[in-house]
């Protein structure tokens, strides 16, 4: 909620660590770490997976439960071996926020990405400005 794009990459961090068992070979398996990572959120938040809208399917939403209607909606693109940025790009690109344009209070586009090579996850995090 605070846009800390450096704390949720090191929360993920934390997660990935603590079930080593899971192995990294694709975004279907970073998608696994960020579920676990954020499951607290469900308390607020319904999550959806493959979320159609704009031109394909966001990663993952979370939309605000109507008693928390008081936090963003969030859309997160995951990308593994990529760029942060490509994921923040291809929301925007392909309209995701669309996903959640019933939802009138405010949206935060996430894109997430883990390096193959340095084993660290990148955060990226922006308010989505409605146009």
């Amino acid at each position: 909620w605070n846009q800390d794009a450096k704390a949720v990459a090191a929360g993920i961090e934390n997660v990935h660590d603590e079930i080593s068992i899971l192995q990294y070979h694709d975004e279907n398996s970073l998608s696994c770490t960020i579920h676990l990572a954020f499951y607290f959120a469900r308390e607020y938040y319904t999550v959806i997976r493959e979320l159609p809208g704009g031109k394909g399917f966001a990663d993952i939403c979370f939309i605000p439960r109507e008693i928390h209607m008081d936090k963003p909606a969030v859309v997160i693109e995951l990308k593994w071996n990529k760029s942060a940025k490509t994921a923040l790009q291809q929301i925007k690109d392909k309209k995701y926020a669309d996903s959640v344009e019933n939802y009138t209070g405010n949206i935060l586009l996430v894109g997430i990405n883990y390096d193959k090579d340095s084993k660290k996850h990148e955060c990226m995090i922006e308010k989505y400005e409605k146009k």
